[in-house]
């Protein structure tokens, strides 16, 4: 795997840390500290819990117990470009309906998973 592909991953799951961080600010009320706190040690935890596989095929993206996508880990796909991002069908294998970006370009991802295609 390639340094600039190794890094691509890096800064998706920094990205989906992002979106986890963002989410966890959003109140709709004023929090006690005790709820703050609470939150810090959820996304600290999911921080740590986000980590990835890599197959002959797919790198699997993980938060926690689920998986969060797949990205396509070859150059011989007949349908998917390499650094493809694809939604999770199931533990073992992407959705192979429609890419959600590509790593390597522009992409858009949430702390839940790969988007849905609009």
């Amino acid at each position: 795997m390639s340094k600039e592909f190794q890094s691509s991953i890096i800064k998706y799951l920094e990205a989906i840390k992002s979106d986890y961080a963002n989410t966890m600010t959003v109140t709709s009320e004023p929090l006690t500290e005790s709820q703050w706190n609470i939150r810090k040690k959820m996304r600290l935890e999911f921080n740590h819990g986000i980590h990835y596989t890599v197959g002959k095929k797919y790198i699997k993206v993980i938060t926690g117990s689920s998986v969060h996508s797949f990205i396509v880990n070859t150059d011989t796909d007949s349908k998917f470009e390499k650094g493809d991002i694809l939604k999770a069908a199931g533990w073992a294998a992407p959705a192979r309906n429609s890419s959600r970006g590509n790593i390597m370009s522009d992409y858009t991802t949430q702390w839940t998973g790969a988007p849905y295609i609009n």
